[in-house]
């Protein structure tokens, strides 16, 4: 049986797929950031534990308690992360470097943790779950784009120092999909950006309401749509390097190389949506 780590897996795309994975066989090493989540992670099944990605230390420990259960980690499945908006002159470097904590320096970390073993038994798969923000950028986005272009660079950078192994790193790259992604953002936002004293307030204005509304985006799958993609980078003799989730990323990867970047910019300055993954 093959096992597998996955981050964030309180609710959405990383409680999908812990449940298809551990549906499919594998066994699952389901983590999340809050002891509750983690506690109903254990009362569905799995073996649960906690970690925050924000938390050398929280990252440590866990490790250190799966690699007690096994030391055979086969799948590594980047999942946790937030998205902080916000426009980039109302954010602050602590914000930013809050941003970064979460969605990078974790990641990093954890990755470097997992591959001492992997390249031991010359083999395993480290799936990242990007976004189509993490090769366009969008406005009020910042923070986030940011954390994602550095994934999308921490990996390039990665397959090639790997390329005589056999671990094979995967980007995945979702648009919309169904998840708390909207609600996190906006707490994220409530709690570093005061509008009120920004330049973009009606801006803001706006984009709160999109953040708070129940209607999905236009083309909005739902997670299973990441799981199929997870489960062929974890399964096929060759894992693709890119798998491109929903029709906005597979249109913006399209247009980012046919288009000058000057008509891109007036694209996606107009590109509305507050809950993209």
């Amino acid at each position: 049986m093959r096992s597998v780590l996955i981050t964030g897996c309180s609710s959405g795309i990383g409680l999908c797929l812990a449940q298809g994975l551990k549906q499919a066989g594998y066994r699952v090493f389901a983590t999340a950031r809050k002891p509750e989540d983690v506690k109903n992670l254990g009362r569905l099944g799995f073996e649960a534990y906690q970690l925050d990605l924000a938390s050398s230390a929280s990252i440590q420990l866990a490790i250190s308690e799966i690699f007690l259960q096994t030391d055979d980690l086969y799948g590594l499945i980047h999942n946790g992360a937030y998205g902080q908006v916000g426009a980039l002159e109302d954010i602050s470097r602590e914000v930013l470097e809050t941003q970064f904590q979460a969605n990078v320096f974790g990641w990093h970390e954890l990755t470097n943790l997992v591959l001492p073993s992997m390249k031991r038994n010359n083999t395993g798969r480290i799936i990242y779950l990007s976004s189509v923000l993490g090769f366009i950028a969008m406005p009020f986005r910042g923070p986030y784009n940011a954390s994602k272009f550095a994934i999308e660079g921490l990996v390039d950078t990665l397959r090639l120092e790997l390329i005589n192994t056999q671990v094979q790193l995967s980007l995945i790259q979702p648009g919309p999909i169904e998840s708390q992604f909207r609600v996190n953002a906006y707490l994220a936002f409530k709690a570093h950006i005061d509008m009120n004293k920004s330049d973009y307030k009606e801006n803001y204005q706006a984009m709160i309401q999109r953040l708070k509304s129940s209607k999905l985006a236009p083309y909005t799958l739902a997670p299973e749509a990441v799981l199929t993609c997870v489960v062929h980078a974890l399964e096929a003799p060759k894992a693709k390097i890119h798998y491109r989730v929903t029709f906005p990323t597979k249109l913006f990867a399209l247009l980012k190389r046919i288009l000058p970047s000057r008509i891109m910019d007036k694209i996606l300055s107009k590109a509305g949506g507050g809950g993209k993954r």
